[in-house]
């Protein structure tokens, strides 16, 4: 298997357990056309108009020969394809130019990420607060996001470590979309910087509540049990991940002991 895209010279990687080898170039012609059809769709940047078949003849015809080329797009050029009239044409272009100011976690979603999908964007904005913060972390780092573990830290590096990727943000860049991102986490509360595990049912509190109330206090809630984790918060017919805190050492807490760091009482 090639380390570089027949087609576009990109990063080929292929994932520990999985058969396929990727080429993670968002710009390569041969996944363009999915990888606009991405970034345009309704949960993504929200490019109404932007179908199958526009997109079609739009890299057919050599319109758009990178996703950042959706935002040079011109009346006079759309005008000249198939079944656009100037009505469409203009809905086209207003939803092109209001996509500009979606937020950063969609822009992070439309890069089309191996792994970030909308709540893994969500989760890396809130951390790291910029498109810059995020190609400038290393996996270690990354990791410091919720939910984030090894394989998508990964992935994220290698995005952004390939040159035709980083190209294609530049140009986003330049096009005017959004690249920062005002953090709605607390700061100074008394869980600020722990990492919480929860395993178990708790007395009281279902998972999602406890996993609030450590947010709201400036906590961290991950999956997994490491070196790294604070606390493991365990209630009933707790499982491996109760053994895996005992193995690392990683201190054991019950609700009640939970709630008590919180300075919350019951």
């Amino acid at each position: 298997m090639p380390a570089q895209c027949p087609v576009c010279g990109g990063a080929v990687v292929r994932e520990a357990g999985e058969a396929a080898s990727r080429c993670i170039n968002t710009d390569c012609p041969a996944r363009l056309k999915e990888s606009v059809l991405h970034f345009a769709s309704r949960n993504v940047m929200n490019i109404d108009g932007m179908g199958e078949a526009l997109v079609d003849q739009l890299v057919d015809k050599g319109l758009v020969k990178g996703v950042a080329d959706l935002y040079d797009l011109t009346e006079e050029r759309i005008l000249e394809l198939e079944r656009m009239g100037p009505k469409s044409v203009a809905n086209v272009l207003r939803n092109i130019e209001n996509s500009k100011s979606n937020p950063l976690p969609r822009v992070l979603t439309a890069l089309g990420m191996r792994f970030v999908g909308e709540r893994t964007a969500e989760l890396l904005a809130e951390q790291f607060g910029s498109m810059d913060a995020i190609a400038g972390a290393d996996v270690e780092q990354l990791q410091q996001a919720q939910e984030v573990g090894p394989k998508v830290a990964e992935s994220i590096v290698r995005f952004f470590r390939e040159p035709r990727n980083r190209e294609l943000v530049e140009r986003l860049r330049r096009a005017g979309l959004v690249f920062t991102h005002e953090t709605r986490r607390p700061f100074g509360g008394a869980l600020q910087g722990l990492t919480f595990v929860l395993t178990g049912t708790l007395p009281t509190l279902t998972r999602e509540d406890a996993k609030r109330l450590i947010e709201i206090a400036g906590g961290k809630v991950t999956g997994s049990v490491s070196k790294k984790t604070n606390y493991v918060v365990a209630g009933e017919e707790a499982g491996s991940k109760l053994d895996k805190a005992r193995e690392l050492g990683v201190p054991v807490v019950d609700e009640a002991q939970l709630l008590a760091l919180m300075h919350v009482g019951r």
